[in-house]
């Protein structure tokens, strides 16, 4: 799936108008963005499911999905800072996404390490869960933030056509969506 994902992003879809080359790497640093949040709200759904089972198996998943995540949302990151080297003139900037995806990935980075302080596997597991719950706050605030304030990222999908920064051909919409199907048949593998 990985050969055809690259086959379709520098063969198959054509070159966007505006930002041109570098707009290519959107088809690998948007589904990595996605699946990292997808990971955290496995690991809040696992975090509850643990809570209300002590089933370890659960705590176990929501590990996982936590070191799956971070792996996802440190490939989003760097992917964004190549995308954004070309475009904004620089390879980082304290944009409100930016800024609340690294804190994000901080908040989960201090779930592993915070963990790891825990002897007791049943003490480890509740905080875990009750810490995995709370960290999950910050992923609709990092969703949101572009809609909350002033920020130079592109909304791929606005909530209306104006607030679109790109438009995407039949070709790049294809590409796209297999792209996430890529990434979330990944997601499940790892």
């Amino acid at each position: 799936m990985f050969i055809i994902s690259l086959g379709l992003v520098f063969f198959y879809a054509p070159r966007e108008a505006v930002m041109g080359e570098a707009q290519r790497i959107f088809y690998y640093h948007v589904p990595s963005a996605w699946l990292s949040f997808v990971a955290f709200g496995v690991t809040l759904i696992a975090g509850i499911a643990y809570l209300r089972t002590n089933d370890h198996r659960w705590d176990r998943l929501g590990i996982a999905s936590v070191e799956v995540g971070i792996v996802f949302a440190i490939m989003a990151l760097l992917s964004g800072m190549l995308w954004a080297r070309p475009i904004w003139n620089t390879w980082w900037t304290w944009d409100p996404r930016l800024t609340t995806y690294t804190i994000l990935l901080l908040i989960y980075f201090a779930y592993l390490m915070l963990r790891q302080g825990i002897e007791d596997p049943d003490k480890r597991a509740r905080f875990g869960s009750v810490y995995g719950i709370v960290g999950f706050v910050s992923v609709p605030i990092t969703y949101f933030s572009i809609y909350l304030w002033r920020t130079i990222h592109p909304a791929v999908f606005g909530r209306n056509e104006s607030e679109t920064k790109m438009s995407m051909e039949p070709q790049m919409l294809q590409t796209f969506i297999f792209c996430n199907i890529f990434f979330m048949v990944l997601f499940v593998t790892l």
